[in-house]
């Protein structure tokens, strides 16, 4: 006799099924002894997304084997609240975030580090690079990829759904609740690094004679060199960041 466990996944875990599978309890197929996690990334969702299960009401992890008539109920990893007396199927989440984005969130990467984020990010990383990377520094991955996040040795990743960069880092701020982690102006938005306060006379000979003339307080990134100062395009950058995140700068 076929076995079948009936499945319902909840938010914003229905964007990886198709429209037939959303918001609905639905069937699935019992395959010899197979686990909860197999089951959950054969519908598309990857295990990354998931961070709560329910078997029959009750709590289980990924090793769960399915059994007949099972009813599951899938969950999205919860960043935001505080979940006791359950099983969660991560280790607790990165407090002290740093990220690695692929090939096609530049321009997040950029608004993440105006807003101080440490984000690592190249036209040329390859995707085993970023799982490599991520699992050593213990950084989230941030993808438009959903097979990226599939990788068994991925533990902290979220899919983007937005094609549009202000989108998406409203995604990963709403997210991952970093409202409280804004730290704007503290990186450079080139290369990630630090930006450390510098003496004007150390720099004098690389500014050109007008900023030379007004301004004399400059910071200067501690990995690639560049210089920032608080020029006309400092409150257009304010104006952004607090678009963002809120948060008013004076």
């Amino acid at each position: 006799m076929t076995k079948r466990a009936w499945f319902r996944f909840y938010e914003e875990l229905n964007d990886f099924l198709p429209s037939s599978r959303r918001k609905v309890a639905f069937p699935l197929t019992i395959k010899g002894t197979q686990t909860v996690k197999d089951a959950i990334e054969g519908c598309g969702v990857p295990h990354v997304e998931v961070d709560l299960i329910l078997v029959n009401g009750k709590s289980v992890d990924f090793s769960y084997r399915l059994k007949n008539s099972d009813q599951v109920s899938v969950y999205p990893a919860f960043e935001t609240l505080d979940i006791k007396d359950v099983t969660h199927l991560r280790e607790k989440p990165l407090r002290e975030p740093a990220f690695i984005l692929d090939v096609h969130l530049g321009k997040l990467a950029r608004y993440l580090r105006l807003c101080g984020f440490d984000s690592l990010y190249r036209t040329d990383y390859e995707d085993i690079e970023i799982i490599n990377i991520a699992a050593q520094e213990r950084r989230i991955i941030l993808t438009r990829d959903k097979k990226l996040l599939a990788n068994k040795k991925v533990t902290h990743g979220v899919w983007i759904r937005s094609q549009k960069p202000a989108e998406q880092f409203r995604e990963v701020f709403d997210r991952l609740d970093l409202g409280s982690r804004v730290n704007p102006f503290t990186r450079c938005m080139g290369c990630n690094s630090l930006l450390a306060e510098v003496n004007k006379e150390e720099i004098s000979d690389r500014l050109h004679p007008g900023t030379r003339k007004h301004y004399n307080a400059f910071s200067i990134c501690t990995g690639c060199g560049k210089i920032y100062w608080e020029g006309s395009h400092y409150e257009k950058m304010k104006q952004v960041v607090k678009n963002f995140t809120g948060h008013s700068i004076p």
